[in-house]
């Protein structure tokens, strides 16, 4: 399997494949941020979700795919680093805004800063049109979160510092996924790669829920966190090791992109599951992410 992923990067075979996987990522990754804002505190949710990616990890880590070099290693530790910061910066954010506030703008801010940025590193270049359907993309995502919070008349305050973390989340989101791309282009084995990702970055935050747990205890039950955390690391397997792969196989800016399609997603399981309203607006909105996706596909 991984010879024939290497043999297929940077062909037009690669490319569609690429593009299924960002999109199958984009689906997976609005389920998976539902699940860690619904019905749980964030802080223990993420902590069940990490803790059941140790165990399915470990086995394929330790038996099934090659070891990692000491480059890789290496690579490893700075996304633990990486990713904590992340998913420290998306806890406080949830914490403190609705889902449709927080995810959007996480979201938009994202492909922005990943597409300059895998512009320098990888030497990508966007054409005018699709620069264009960036800024739909993004432009969207963030009107999309700004009218979320108008909408949020229970705590504006909150609504408006759950923001300012949910930016930051943004800027991080680029950050991993540049630093992502680049590490699973280093190393021989692409998925030695995901599966030691998966078990190292998933270690630190089953100790801070841990401490959280002991002090508030498990509001909605143990059984239904534990259970919704095995959805969820189920979830993230497909959602950033399909992602991943799609940067392996194409263009870094492209495939996250279309990953951000997760936003219109998002919203709908906001809608229908969460029971956060969505009106004429937002539709419109959503319609206008998609649009912005769609142009930045086709355009290339």
């Amino acid at each position: 399997m991984s010879d024939w992923l290497l043999s297929i990067a940077g062909t037009p075979q690669g490319g569609l494949w690429a593009s299924l996987l960002a999109l199958l990522s984009a689906i997976a990754h609005a389920g998976f941020g539902a699940l860690q804002k619904g019905r749980h505190d964030p802080w223990i949710m993420r902590g069940a979700i990490d803790g059941w990616l140790v165990v399915i990890s470990a086995p394929v880590a330790l038996f099934l795919v090659p070891w990692p070099t000491p480059r890789t290693f290496a690579i490893l530790a700075g996304a633990l680093v990486v990713h904590f910061l992340y998913k420290l910066a998306v806890a406080l954010a949830y914490e403190r805004a609705a889902y449709t506030v927080v995810y959007p703008m996480i979201r938009g801010t994202g492909p922005l800063v990943t597409v300059m940025a895998a512009g320098l590193l990888f030497g990508e270049r966007f054409t005018p049109l699709q620069w264009a359907g960036l800024a739909c993309l993004s432009g969207g995502m963030a009107l999309l979160a700004l009218r979320n919070m108008a909408a949020d008349a229970v705590d504006p305050a909150g609504a408006r510092r759950g923001l300012v973390w949910a930016l930051l989340g943004g800027l991080l989101v680029a950050v991993y996924t540049v630093y992502d791309a680049w590490g699973i282009r280093q190393s021989p084995d692409p998925f030695t790669f995901l599966a030691w990702f998966f078990f190292i970055t998933a270690l630190d935050f089953p100790v801070l829920a841990w401490v959280r747990y002991r002090r508030l205890g498990a509001p909605g039950g143990v059984a239904s966190l534990l259970r919704r955390g095995l959805a969820g690391a189920l979830i993230a397997w497909v959602s950033f090791g399909g992602v991943m792969l799609a940067t392996r196989l194409h263009k870094v800016g492209e495939a996250a992109v279309l990953r951000e399609t997760s936003t219109v997603w998002a919203a709908l399981i906001g809608w229908f599951i969460l029971g956060e309203t969505v009106g004429p607006r937002r539709l419109i909105l959503m319609g206008l992410i998609a649009l912005g996706a769609v142009i930045v596909e086709f355009a290339g």
